[in-house]
């Protein structure tokens, strides 16, 4: 069985930049990095920029700009992370310059990206990932920052509205990523506002309907806190993934320094997803333990429940099974 980490939002800027530099490539990682080495295939949303050029972006107002240093390269090699989702509302931070400086690291280290490039054709292609005889597309939009789409001859993201009008261009993504070859299709999606437990309805709908256009996992973040999961037509919708690394200030009751792994387990058929609590501190994630991990847990449990999917346990074991 194939086995496919996803998580949510890695932010490798501002402190944790200032960290990876001090204490090393490993070090944002923490020992979440043992969990990474034993799946065949990674998939993070990218939080920022990779570069050491560029200027804060200030065409329109923009509060938050994050950057980290080409060494953070080094820490996506050590994760083993074989793509990087790029459709969001950070990768142009530092404008155009910082932002194709990234795509010629990421393409020098071999780590591939999807959901934006150096034009719209480039922004909208699938990524195929390979582990053995299986072959993993995936796809990604956001419907964050419009101002920054890719046009047929300009930089920039795959930008989407929530709407059904979106559906014809993520149907003809799917089908070019089973036209490639991909067994399974996942598609990732920066959607939608921070600190929000739930995703709104017609979230749930547009998310229903890629999966009745083919798509096998969807792969949510941008809220900063984990949603519940829902198994729709034995699909798995993450509908937000939360955070994974970052240095934001910590929300006392919604608890954005709570996260979640996500190992989903692919065969002939589509079989699980084990959920691994995470706990994000000093710029660093790490597997959650004793009543964190048993909050994150329950939490988990209750969101997921409200979506009529249960999740499973045993011992210190989380899963769905789809």
């Amino acid at each position: 069985m194939v086995s496919l980490c996803l998580t949510g939002d890695l932010m490798l800027g501002r402190l944790v930049n200032e960290a990876l530099l001090r204490y090393g490539a490993s070090y944002p990682f923490g020992n979440v990095l043992a969990v990474f080495h034993q799946a065949h295939l990674r998939v993070v949303n990218l939080e920022c920029v990779i570069s050491d050029r560029g200027r804060p972006f200030s065409r329109w107002e923009k509060v938050f700009h994050f950057r980290a240093h080409p060494r953070a390269l080094e820490a996506l090699k050590l994760a083993r992370i074989d793509c990087v989702v790029l459709a969001n509302n950070h990768v142009l931070d530092y404008e155009e310059e910082a932002f194709l400086q990234m795509l010629e690291l990421l393409e020098e280290a071999q780590i591939s990206y999807v959901g934006a490039g150096r034009n719209l054709a480039e922004a909208r292609r699938p990524v195929l990932l390979s582990a053995g005889a299986c072959k993993v597309g995936v796809v990604a939009f956001t419907d964050n920052e419009p101002g920054w789409k890719a046009g047929p001859h300009t930089p920039g993201i795959h930008y989407l509205p929530v709407a059904p009008e979106s559906l014809s261009v993520l149907r003809e993504q799917i089908s070019q990523a089973r036209a490639q070859g991909a067994d399974w299709v996942v598609v990732s999606a920066h959607w939608g506002p921070n600190m929000r437990l739930y995703p709104p309805p017609h979230f749930r709908a547009f998310a229903h309907a890629l999966i009745e256009a083919g798509a096998d996992v969807f792969h949510g973040h941008s809220a900063h806190v984990f949603q519940g999961l829902e198994v729709y037509r034995g699909r798995p919708i993450l509908y937000d993934c939360g955070e994974f690394v970052d240095d934001y200030a910590v929300d006392p009751v919604l608890r954005n320094d709570w996260g979640l792994l996500y190992r989903v387990g692919l065969d002939k058929h589509l079989r699980e997803v084990e959920l691994i609590p995470l706990f994000i501190e000093n710029c660093q994630v790490n597997l959650a333990t004793g009543p964190t991990w048993e909050a994150i847990a329950k939490r988990v449990q209750r969101l997921s429940a409200e979506l009529d999917t249960p999740v499973l346990r045993e011992g210190e074991r989380l899963w769905v099974v789809c």
